[in-house]
């Protein structure tokens, strides 16, 4: 698999992964922001989806909600 070549299309690949492991978690924004909520972060519903959709998420809140849908291993090559 190729590697993204921008940072716009790192960030549009890294936004597709977490919402293709969400949809095999069956876990909707609305839960993940209540998961995120007990590791500190301050996130609604609209939050999450105004980042998903945009492609704006940090690395920080990547792995946070990785973590907090159980996605404890992660390879570079399938994002």
């Amino acid at each position: 698999m190729a590697f993204a070549e921008s940072e716009t299309e790192w960030a549009e690949h890294v936004a597709r992964h977490l919402k293709a492991e969400l949809k095999r978690a069956d876990v909707t924004y609305e839960e993940l922001a209540l998961r995120l909520e007990e590791q500190g972060f301050d996130e609604t519903k609209a939050s999450i989806a105004n980042k998903l959709s945009r492609a704006t998420l940090s690395a920080h809140f990547f792995l946070a909600s990785l973590a907090a849908i159980g996605r404890y291993n992660l390879r570079v090559d399938d994002i």
